[in-house]
């Protein structure tokens, strides 16, 4: 009887060590994978040409990025459709649409979300650029804009708010990470149009 229960203690005490390892592991390995995610990707540095990208847009239709040379191009990041900071975002670039293509510059916006849930949301707000649907995180990771967020009490990865602009021959001419949805439309305008 004694060695049945101390059997019994035993299994315990392995399967809550087991446990606790186990999760002290995981842990570690999951903050080494979002620290080497993390900052600037040393392979799109300024100047330098982006890779080519093939999304699908809001009607399930393959964006070639390199089918944009001759115009800017901006890229910007959010991270979920019909959200209220994303909202704002892509109203404010549509209300600057105009203006953007005076100066030669394509806009299109980029998430995690499906090519549904992009034409919804582009339909419901008569947005006028195409939004490219990520689903499988190829942008996301290319320009590293996946980050650890803190959702609820939890931590998760999300897209952290980014823009890139491109110029004529594709080459990366600005970064902008972490920045608020209201007014970064007016402000990357003003780039793309300063002399």
């Amino acid at each position: 009887m004694a060695r049945k229960v101390s059997k019994k203690v035993s299994k315990k005490i392995t399967k809550k060590v087991t446990k606790k390892v186990t999760k002290k592991i995981a842990k570690k390995i999951s903050k080494k994978v979002i620290s080497a995610g993390a900052g600037k990707n040393p392979s799109l540095a300024l100047g330098q040409v982006v890779p080519e990208i093939v999304l699908k847009n809001s009607k399930g239709i393959d964006f070639s990025l390199g089918s944009q040379r001759g115009h800017k191009v901006v890229l910007y990041f959010y991270p979920k459709d019909d959200t209220p900071g994303c909202t704002i975002e892509g109203q404010q670039f549509n209300q600057l649409l105009p203006r953007f293509e005076q100066a030669q510059t394509r806009v299109f916006g980029i998430s995690r979300d499906s090519v549904a849930s992009h034409d919804k949301f582009a339909c419901k707000y008569g947005f006028q650029f195409e939004l490219l649907s990520d689903v499988d995180e190829r942008a996301c990771r290319l320009f590293q804009v996946i980050k650890e967020k803190n959702m609820y009490g939890k931590k998760v990865l999300g897209i952290e708010r980014s823009t890139f602009v491109l110029d004529e021959k594709g080459q990366l001419i600005g970064e902008y990470r972490g920045v608020k949805a209201d007014g970064h439309a007016a402000e990357i305008l003003e780039k793309v149009t300063k002399k």
